[in-house]
């Protein structure tokens, strides 16, 4: 179990703060605590609260309403993590004793998919039954002094907090009182394509479960595990259309139970199913802009869900209870304690909910993995979060680890970013890209010693395709006036001076360039002197697929004629020759990002009535017009990929299933790989950040266009490539920031897992620098007696 921070666990912050009660709880050491405390819902996340706080003050009172029984509970098991143990057991040691002494531990995950069983081992998992959780709470809380109203719906929300000095909300995720006050709270509440119930059987499984079965219907899954000596829970789980296809939306719970035992049978060896009032459901996550009201507070479900793919509901709503008991303790003010306890939670629930969103994404979709190799389907699933990493797997199970890297092809000691791959007559040594970042630094369209020292400096670094910003067409087709062109001869040659540098210091890596023009996008100031933002003096006039701004109040773009676009169609012809005289080795068209080509794509930028507008196929026609002039005119064994984005973030915007059909089209018109982005065609976009936040699509376009892709967006570490490479959710990575923090981020990447394959190469003048320096003193004497209490002799 690990050891809690100073800080940051929160039962270490409990048990430093649990001291005595005085006479006045409410200005105990002069600070304004709440003593009448009314929870609403007795599940695990109220229970827990209602032990806490009245733990941490024996004068408060506390009274929780549960509109159940003391013995109801829709689930079976209940899965926490040791950090979340670790909190409960310094915050309060009976609960954790009581807890320790019932929990059925196991370290094995089980992958059944198609005859073969894949086995994952060191996981370290603790679970225990639903209804021995509450019991173990229930007779804490009666200890304690809890008053426990069950059978028993609260009072009117506003009626709560006028009769007590705190309320807080744990009555899930149809929370009443969350409803009570739906302007302040703002929730959102997104539904979900897969049905699901729980149920359990009357014997254990020896391990996490996932079993795939594959009937007439479509794709049906189990999640299993067990939750005491003789009793599993066992999830059915199932896209909405083979739900109704497989007739479960006509069967009584009886039926469908059997239904559901007779499908998975080997897995159950052929014992029975059953249920408790289990109903099938779909699953719907619960986001809500405020945590807060007043003396309101909302933890658990009926602030934040996340999937019960990834175990977290009950672990978020314990973890809550521990943080907001701690900030009570350890701050002046009720609203300094309701804020700070909002602040010190919601990063971490945003995490767990980016990682449950992929996780139960992932299951939504699996039929689009089914055809994967055995060993890369079972890498895929346990990795389908994004929380367990490839390194993280192959330190628990190094052995499973080694076997999927072979399978996949990878060499011995040779880390799956290290492997070569292909795109038409260029083999890169390593799945590394640098991604293309405007640098705002050029003079009149001509890239200088700035370029060649920045691009020189990646290319050294050991990624295997360096590529450059956005290179412009025009003069008009520039963003900013410090934009670099590839419309004069005078650009071309000193672009042919830093290819020829890459070429000749650094063999082996292939340089790209990216050609684009900047749409409605253009005439801005340079970054650092404002995004976006018009220049206040000197601009150019824009045009664009419709006349609409970017920004409002910005400039007005003209609408292309069909002459002009023959123009620019032209112009990228002629850019592309000039790029193939520079002596680049790929060519990328840039039709994302809300710049020319992107513009005629999407549909809240593309307002045309004619033969360019409209359906998807119309919106396509210009920039595969654009691709096959420039593919015609770039030398036919270099190869060629395009940027897209794949999501507008905004409403009516450009669709999944949309931009794999992008994605296909151009495939068929002969790009070699899709660089996969998302993004940035409308001001008003909102986009869901997060580590590796755009690697879906990719995986998305990958899998249904069958086309190589690049992956893009917040992939930060050599780990993340390796796990998306590995699980074959892309083919190539390409990284920006960290490229800007560290030119040989790939050369450290091997050299911090001790690769030395031909996969990254030193330069020679480096060669000596390919070891982590010592830093800090390491020769200190170690202890050399222990003594564990007054020396016996004799």
């Amino acid at each position: 179990m690990p050891t809690p921070k100073a800080r940051g666990s929160v039962g270490m912050r409990l048990r430093r703060g649990a001291r005595p009660a005085t006479t006045h709880p409410q200005s105990r050491n002069g600070l304004d605590r709440p003593h009448r405390v009314a929870i609403v819902g007795g599940g695990p996340g109220g229970l827990y609260t209602a032990a806490l706080l009245k733990r941490l003050d024996p004068d408060r009172q506390v009274t929780v309403w549960e509109r159940n029984a003391p013995d109801d509970t829709f689930g079976f098991g209940v899965v926490l993590s040791d950090e979340t143990l670790g909190g409960i057991e310094h915050a309060d040691p009976a609960v954790y004793a009581a807890l320790q002494a019932d929990f059925v531990r196991w370290d094995d995950i089980h992958i059944v998919h198609r005859g073969t069983r894949q086995t994952s081992t060191g996981h370290g998992f603790a679970a225990l039954g639903r209804r021995r959780l509450l019991e173990i709470l229930h007779e804490r809380c009666h200890a304690l002094g809890v008053e426990l109203r069950f059978r028993t719906e609260a009072p009117d929300p506003v009626r709560l907090a006028e009769e007590y000095d705190l309320v807080v909300a744990a009555d899930g995720v149809h929370s009443t009182t969350r409803e009570a006050h739906r302007e302040v709270f703002r929730p959102t509440l997104t539904g979900h394509r897969c049905r699901y119930v729980w149920l359990a059987a009357d014997f254990a499984f020896d391990a996490f479960r996932f079993e795939i079965a594959e009937t007439e219907h479509g794709v049906i899954q189990l999640h299993g595990y067990p939750y005491a000596a003789d009793a599993s829970t066992v999830i059915v789980e199932m896209r909405e259309e083979v739900w109704r296809a497989a007739g479960f939306d006509e069967l009584d719970e009886a039926e469908s139970t059997a239904r559901c035992a007779k499908i998975f049978a080997d897995a159950l060896g052929g014992r029975p199913l059953r249920s408790n009032k289990s109903a099938w459901t779909t699953f719907r996550t619960v986001v809500n802009e405020r945590w807060s009201h007043g003396n309101t507070v909302l933890i658990g479900d009926a602030a934040h869900t996340a999937h019960f793919s990834i175990g977290s509901g009950t672990k978020l709503a314990v973890e809550d209870a521990l943080a907001l008991a701690a900030c009570l303790e350890e701050q002046p003010s009720l609203p300094k304690a309701l804020a700070a306890y909002e602040a010190e939670r919601r990063p971490v629930v945003a995490s767990t909910q980016r990682a449950a969103r992929a996780s139960l994404e992932w299951f939504e979709d699996l039929p689009r993995y089914l055809g994967r190799p055995p060993r890369q389907f079972a890498f895929n699933l346990l990795t389908r979060s994004r929380r367990v990493t490839h390194e993280n797997l192959r330190l628990r199970d190094a052995r499973f680890t080694g076997s999927v890297e072979r399978e996949f092809g990878c060499p011995p000691g040779t880390p799956p970013m290290f492997t070569p791959f292909r795109l038409r007559g260029l083999t890169l040594r390593n799945r590394v890209v640098v991604s293309p970042m405007d640098m705002y630094s050029a003079t009149d369209g001509v890239p200088g010693d700035f370029h060649l020292v920045h691009l020189g400096a990646r290319a050294l670094g050991g990624a295997a395709l360096v590529m450059t910003e956005m290179v412009c067409v025009s003069e008009e087709g520039r963003i900013t006036p410090g934009c670099a062109g590839l419309y004069t001869g005078r650009q071309a040659e000193a672009w042919k001076r830093i290819t020829d540098f890459v070429h000749a210091q650094a063999p082996g890596t292939a340089i790209g360039v990216q050609l684009g023009h900047s749409g409605r996008k253009g005439s801005t100031r340079l970054m650092w002197e404002g995004m976006d933002e018009p220049l206040s003096e000197g601009n150019w006039p824009l045009v664009a697929a419709s006349p609409l701004p970017y920004k409002p109040g910005g400039q007005i773009p003209r609408e292309l004629s069909r002459a002009q676009l023959t123009d620019i169609r032209e112009q990228f012809t002629a850019a592309a020759v000039r790029a193939s005289r520079a002596g680049f080795d790929l060519l990328e068209l840039h039709c994302a990002h809300g710049y020319l080509l992107s513009g005629f794509l999407s549909p809240l930028t593309n307002h045309r009535t004619d033969a360019y507008g409209g359906s998807p196929e119309k919106r396509l026609r210009f920039p595969l017009e654009v691709f096959d002039a420039v593919r015609a005119a770039w030398p036919q064994e270099r190869p060629m990929t395009v940027r897209v984005s794949a999501t507008d973030w905004a409403e009516g915007g450009t669709s999944a299933e949309e931009a794999v059909a992008v994605a296909r089209a151009f495939a068929a018109h002969g790009a070699d790989a899709v660089d996969v982005s998302t993004g940035q065609v409308v001001a008003d976009e909102r986009p869901e950040f997060g580590r590796s936040y755009q690697t879906p699509y990719a995986d998305r376009i990958r899998h249904e266009a069958g086309v190589p892709v690049i992956a893009v967006g917040a992939i930060s570490s050599w780990d993340d490539v390796n796990s998306l490479i590995l699980a074959g959710r892309t083919d190539l990575c390409a990284l920006a920031r960290p490229h800007l923090y560290d030119p040989h981020w790939t050369l450290h990447a091997a050299a911090e897992q001790g690769y030395e394959g031909p996969g990254v190469v030193w330069p020679a003048p480096y060669r000596a620098g390919s070891r982590r320096p010592v830093t800090g003193r390491t020769d200190a004497p170690k202890p050399r007696l222990a003594l564990h209490g007054p020396r016996q002799d004799g």
